[in-house]
């Protein structure tokens, strides 16, 4: 169980102006357990956990927007689809991911997408 959040696609908050969306990757759910254990033995306030949480969405939507430059290509099969809080979801199927110099076929692919307009930094 989670202490710090309780995210799906549908229910994002926005906290200062961020949102936490990057929390649901791999880096992001290792540095919420991470966080929790951490809070569980004491070592760690729930206060300073989630001053963390906070400043890694800053910081991953930073470094997102300044330092990656590749151009990605996804075509697939469209299963699903939603728009919920400014915050579309596409799932596809089948699906091709092309980069400059590779491509990879795989069976399914989420993308979740929100308006760069709204996250102020």
């Amino acid at each position: 169980m989670h202490l710090f959040f309780n995210m799906n696609f549908c229910s994002y908050r926005p906290i200062m102006a961020t949102f936490e969306l990057y929390r649901r990757s791999t880096i992001g759910m290792c540095l919420t357990e991470t966080l929790d254990e951490m809070v569980q033995n004491g070592t760690l306030s729930p206060e300073l956990a989630i001053q963390v949480l906070v400043q890694f969405d800053k910081s991953m939507a930073e470094a997102l927007e300044t330092q990656v430059k590749s151009k990605v290509s996804i075509k697939g099969h469209l299963h699903t689809y939603r728009f919920c809080d400014n915050v579309w979801t596409f799932m596809l199927q089948d699906a091709v991911i092309k980069t400059d110099d590779c491509q990879e076929n795989v069976g399914r692919v989420k993308i979740v997408a929100c308006d760069s307009k709204l996250l102020t930094q």
